[in-house]
């Protein structure tokens, strides 16, 4: 076997959103760092997103903190390194009675904690031209969300880490092996005091063994993306209809009223409850509109989009929010690895000196940062 000549203090294997923030955590507290990739550039989860950092999605404690420190750090890195970023907030729009009701109980729970605005219809509309007037009760306003343009942010990011920490980037290297101290690709060996496997659903190719053992399967999701819309029309803040409160747990402290809601949803909307399809929308640095999504679990998924589940998004989607122009311009779908029994994320170190860091679901570009900050400090 071919070794590298040089060595190491850490080596990251997965160069998503997990992995980059883990190198700036480690790197910026002056450790010697290699990245390594499978693919000529990240071309999973981490891209095929809406570009959301979603603060209001996570409950009290520490997970909204988590989030909010993962913003924090967005924003520092995003201007250092002239990434573009759009610090927005998000709507949540009620059409019915039962949607409002779960905002009202959702407002009173969080307010003492949360700088929201509950708006009636007028007020709501005031924050966008693209929302639907015809049956509009209300909106939750919160400032604390930020939009990233995820396919641009994740190719600048290796660029501003390699400069501002010397952090090393090596593309196009399939690890197949990982054993103490050395990560093994074909005849080359990368040595490091310490490795971390940071590869969503595919660590099962590395640790399979593992893999297997854990309560995780892998997410399927749908999305699509309407063109850049004319006249560098902005849409405002990110909208997301009724179905959001039924899929983000920090609306679970409405109690009563999110019950009756799920109840409503799966009585009037069951193919929506079926395929987990919620419906919200960002817009990109382009002015690109970016749209979803479903959720499919298992093991192995039908590698192609299923149209009907896109007609579903756009259709509930015409329900709450119109755009100058609603020509598709791109449809797509993404995996993510999803732990199963509630945990925010997956770590452990199954050999001396190799970690697994995994299962951040849906929420990588929410906790990623956030999350490696905390565990370098040693707080989780």
């Amino acid at each position: 076997m071919n070794s590298s000549l040089k060595k190491y203090d850490v080596i990251i294997i997965g160069a998503g959103i997990v992995g980059l923030a883990l190198s700036r955590a480690l790197g910026s507290r002056g450790k010697n760092i290699l990245v390594l990739d499978r693919s000529d550039f990240a071309s999973g989860a981490s891209i095929r997103n809406f570009g959301m950092v979603w603060p209001i999605g996570q409950p009290n404690g520490d997970l909204f903190e988590r989030a909010m420190l993962s913003k924090s750090i967005w924003q520092e890195v995003c201007q250092e390194a002239g990434i573009w970023y759009d610090p927005v907030g998000s709507l949540h729009l009620a059409y019915n009675r039962k949607e409002m009701d779960v905002l009202d109980a959702f407002y009173e729970r969080v307010k003492g904690d949360r700088n929201y605005t509950l708006l009636d219809a007028n007020d709501a509309r005031k924050h966008s031209t693209s929302i639907v007037a015809n049956n509009l009760v209300g909106g939750l306003y919160s400032p604390d969300e930020i939009i990233v343009d995820s396919p641009r942010a994740i190719k600048q990011l290796p660029i501003y880490l390699h400069e501002k920490y010397d952090i090393d980037f090596q593309w196009n290297t399939f690890v197949h092996h990982v054993e103490t101290g050395k990560a093994i690709s074909g005849k080359s060996v990368f040595e490091a005091g310490e490795i971390y496997v940071c590869t969503g659903p595919d660590f099962e190719t590395i640790f399979p063994e593992i893999f297997s053992t854990l309560p995780i399967t892998k997410c399927k999701l749908q999305m699509l993306r309407m063109e850049s819309q004319p006249d560098n029309w902005r849409m405002g803040p990110a909208l997301c209809g009724g179905l959001s409160l039924v899929h983000y747990p920090s609306f679970k402290v409405a109690g009563e009223p999110l019950l009756d809601l799920k109840k409503y949803y799966e009585e009037q909307f069951g193919e929506y409850v079926k395929w987990g399809i919620h419906v919200m929308v960002s817009q990109n640095q382009s002015g690109e509109l970016v749209i979803g999504d479903s959720h499919e679990y298992g093991k192995t998924h039908d590698p192609f989009d299923k149209q009907f589940i896109n007609q579903l998004i756009l259709d509930y989607l015409s329900t709450f929010a119109k755009f100058p122009s609603e020509k598709l311009s791109a449809t797509w779908n993404g995996t993510y690895a999803k732990l199963m029994n509630g945990d925010t994320h997956y770590i452990s170190s199954p050999l001396p000196g190799v970690n697994i860091l995994n299962g951040l679901g849906g929420l990588g570009m929410t906790y990623s940062f956030g999350l490696t900050e905390q565990l370098i400090n040693g707080n989780k």
